[in-house]
Order: C-alpha cells, then structure tokens, then sequence
C-alpha cells in the first residue's frame, strides 16, 4: 500500500483493501479514474470477509474500503469477478446493503461463506460423489469451527454440509444428479 505502478503508459497507486482478505490490494489510476477493485467491490457486493468467518472482525474494514473507493470516484471499476462496469453509485448502494445484513446476521455471512468455499472446492474438482464431497467438507477445520460457532446446525457437520450442498443446487450454483455433485 502507499506504492506506485508503471505499466505502459498508466501509473497505478496500491491502496490498502483489507476486508475480505486482511492483505488485499486495489489499483487506482487516478489520471484516467480507473479502479482494479479485486474483491472489495463487484457491481453486485463484494468478496466474503475472510477474517469473520475464523471469529477476527473485518466488516468494519469492508466498510472503510468501500468508503475509500467512494472518495476515489473511479469512472470505471475492474472488479475481481465479472465484467467492468461504470454505475459506481448504484455498487456501492448494493455493497453497503449486502454488508449491513451480514452486519446484522452474521450466520447468514458464516453460511455465505461456507458455501463459497464448497463453490471453491467444486471449480477445482469439477465434480464429485456427494459422499466423498460430503467427507472433505466436513473435515475442513474451518467449516467445523463455522459450524460450532453456529451453534451446530443439522445435527452434524456432515448433515448441515449436505444441507448447503442442496441449497446451492437450488440456486443453480452447481448440479446434483444421483449421487454426483456437479460445478455449474
């Protein structure tokens, strides 16, 4: 953070961005007011906070980077996910409301998050037998700590696990056919 970046013909200021990773950068050429949010702003929200899902707070981190990017007024915004857009006021409303609800509900972060990782795993392996993917989830120290914190949803960690597995199936997340779970 603090440090500038030559790359052809823009010059890019590195900006502290912790939030969703304690070590996070953005890139901000303020000559042509372009921004390279990585994952502290997408046009729809933002990337799950990290810290809050292993108990550290950081949504008030989120909320400065998000006021940070305000000040900074880019015209257009390179987000770390999805396509480049311009409505920089209409994100930030978006952004703002989705943290002021895992502010007020952090187990809807913490089941958020859960599933982002699920999702990570899914676009590494493609695809896999729900038994098998239900073993690995439910061995990943941090889903366990997740899902004590949250009081131990389901029953157990593998039932809970299974749980989310469905609900990101009826969000078209990924796809379940028998026994196999698919990334979509």
């Amino acid at each position: 953070p603090g440090e500038s970046l030559t790359v052809g013909s823009r010059t890019w200021q590195a900006l502290a961005a912790p939030g969703h990773d304690p070590h996070s950068l953005i890139l901000f050429d303020a000559q042509d007011g372009v921004l390279i949010s990585a994952d502290a702003l997408w046009e729809n929200g933002f990337g799950v906070v990290f810290p809050e899902l292993d108990g550290e707070r950081a949504f008030d981190d989120v909320a400065a980077v998000l006021d940070t990017i305000e000040r900074l007024s880019p015209r257009l915004v390179i987000p770390g996910h999805g396509a480049p857009f311009a409505d920089l006021h209409g994100a930030l409303q978006r952004a703002r409301a989705r943290l002021s609800a895992f502010v007020a509900d952090p187990p809807r972060h913490a089941r958020h998050g859960a599933k982002v990782l699920l999702k990570y795993h899914l676009l590494e392996e493609q695809q896999q037998d729900l038994p098998d993917l239900l073993a690995w989830w439910s061995a990943v120290p941090l889903i366990q700590r997740l899902w004590q914190r949250l009081q131990r949803p389901a029953g157990s960690v593998s039932a809970w696990c299974e749980q989310l597995t469905h609900e990101l199936a009826a969000s078209g997340a990924l796809r379940i056919d028998g026994l196999r779970v698919t990334n979509q």
